[in-house]
């Protein structure tokens, strides 16, 4: 999340200037040019700076951008590693932060939002993280059955829901079996649709109209998020009512989104790689849960695929699209 398209260079620049007292590494999914990314950094930039740590100055922040190649980041975790950075922030969810892990046991490394830490082996404990790893956790596990529940009151006659899920990613597996019992709980069938890229994704799409899905719940994935705008497209294009676990994907034209604030979540981080830039160790740093979560309907969308949101649905919305 960041505003403008300028992390790719200037920023760049900045984490090359000689004399700061401590440097960051900035290690991302998502292409330095997608604007939730940027969102992202400047909140975090915003933050940092409250602390006290003015960039250029006292820290130099080095950013490395997969683009949307999980494949990628790896080597570009090692590229930071070699620059000797005090504190690695690995920026969207578990594979940057597996793969920060893969580079370096020793310098400490601060994750943004996976959906649950402990599952994907990031972490020993929420309480007591171990290693050299902790951050803000989404625990999207529990949001998905709130998610399932906000669709279920738009869209109250839909009982066959899709579920766009990457099996690659072991927050996805969790999160779908965490959808399965709210499905059984609602009365909906679930239709999970695996998609590993952007191809996988359109035919994800053709075998929910071929399932005769009603509705759409896509999961919490770095693919999904760079691949927003394509996603939201299908599901108009489909008529397909769809919930996301990303506040970013109404903004795309998605219909709506309930989801922890990004806000929150990169305040959260600036907060950690402070702390450990103070002498915290990762490891005697709680993984955070977040506190503050936002509905956030497009009501465009919805008049598009000629949708109607219940008021009772409409006036709990933390953010209406016209």
């Amino acid at each position: 999340m960041v505003c403008g398209g300028f992390l790719a260079g200037p920023l760049a620049a900045e984490g090359q200037q000689t004399g700061t007292r401590s440097r960051v590494g900035w290690l991302a999914t998502y292409s330095g040019s997608d604007t939730q990314a940027q969102r992202g950094v400047d909140i975090f930039r915003q933050a940092f700076r409250e602390l006290g740590h003015v960039e250029g100055q006292s820290v130099a922040i080095e950013y490395r951008w997969a683009e949307g190649k999980p494949e990628r980041l790896l080597n570009l975790a090692t590229e930071l590693v070699r620059l000797k950075v005090d504190v690695i922030v690995a920026s969207g969810g578990v594979p940057p932060a597996q793969a920060a892990r893969r580079a370096t046991k020793e310098i400490p490394i601060v994750f943004t939002g996976p959906a649950d830490p402990v599952a994907a082996g990031l972490v020993a404990s929420f309480a007591r993280p171990g290693g050299n790893i902790t951050g803000p956790a989404l625990i999207s596990d529990q949001l998905v059955g709130k998610e399932l529940q906000v669709l279920r009151e738009v869209v109250p006659k839909a009982t066959r829901v899709a579920v766009l899920w990457n099996p690659t990613n072991p927050g996805n597996t969790h999160q779908l079996r965490a959808a399965e019992v709210a499905a059984a709980a609602l009365g909906v069938r679930l239709l999970p649709m695996e998609a590993r890229g952007g191809d996988e994704i359109d035919r994800a799409f053709v075998a929910m109209a071929r399932e005769r899905a009603g509705a759409l719940l896509v999961l919490l994935d770095a693919i999904f998020m760079d691949r927003r705008g394509r996603i939201a497209e299908l599901a108009a294009k489909s008529r397909l009512p769809a919930v996301y676990g990303y506040s970013v994907f109404p903004e795309a034209g998605g219909l709506m989104s309930y989801a922890a604030s990004q806000s929150d979540l990169y305040r959260q981080v600036a907060f950690y790689v402070d702390k450990i830039l103070k002498g915290a160790k990762p490891a005697d740093l709680p993984v955070a849960q977040p506190t503050k979560f936002e509905l956030i309907i497009n009501l465009k969308t919805a008049k598009a695929i000629g949708l109607t949101i219940p008021p009772s649905v409409l006036g709990r919305a933390d953010q209406v699209i016209e």
